[in-house]
């Protein structure tokens, strides 16, 4: 018993840098911000650092804190911000932020030579915004701490998660009206903090367009 006390003491005095994973002193190296200190009210629940995603497997094996590039962080601080004006009892909670290039190329072949190709960017072609710490998957949490229904998971690769097919869904009962306007709640704020939508997912926003992140920032290796 007081040797466990001594290895309880002993972790409690290591320096924090020490404590990091690999991949987080690799994404601070690069620049990259770690969301929860910036605002620790937005909740952090990396989905990838579990096999309950789209690809059935954990993508983030030493990597729990999200990360995003200065200026991607600037607006989702800016979209917390806006949420609890209109809802001061929600908050943000991030799913996905930066993502390592060799995280992108693990997704791509998973999805290559099959119909959700579409919904994994191509790294041969640089990848997505994501691989900039320019893009975030997100959603919102009540007052209980429990997300609102969205009509589907985050991570669902399918016309239900499409941001243009809302209407049709509403009205062929596949979401209801309350989940439609969720997700135009999220699209609201996210937007009003200069985000920018993927169609293909309620879930997924872009700092920048592809074009701009491949002149100005750097790609996460």
């Amino acid at each position: 018993m007081k040797h466990l006390f001594y290895l309880l003491i002993t972790f409690w005095f290591i320096p924090l840098a020490a404590q990091q994973s690999q991949t987080a002193r690799h994404m601070e190296n690069l620049g990259f911000v770690n969301i929860a200190e910036a605002d620790s009210t937005i909740a952090i629940d990396l989905m990838y650092t579990r096999a309950d995603n789209f690809t059935g497997r954990v993508l983030y094996e030493d990597l729990h804190e999200a990360y995003l590039h200065p200026d991607a962080l600037k607006g989702l601080l800016r979209a917390q911000q806006e949420l609890k004006k209109r809802h001061p009892r929600y908050r943000l909670i991030v799913y996905d932020a930066a993502r390592p290039m060799s995280v992108q190329q693990k997704m791509w072949n998973v999805v290559k030579g099959t119909s959700k190709y579409i919904y994994v960017s191509n790294p041969a072609r640089g990848g997505g915004l994501h691989n900039y710490g320019l893009a975030v998957d997100i959603s919102i949490l009540d007052e209980a701490g429990v997300p609102l229904p969205m009509g589907t998971k985050v991570d669902h690769l399918g016309p239900e998660a499409h941001i243009t097919n809302e209407a049709a869904l509403v009205q062929s009962g596949k979401m209801t009206k309350q989940e439609q306007e969720n997700r135009q709640l999220l699209r609201t704020i996210m937007r009003a903090a200069g985000f920018r939508t993927l169609p293909s997912e309620w879930w997924h926003f872009n700092w920048c367009s592809r074009q701009e992140a491949k002149q100005k920032y750097r790609v996460i290796p």
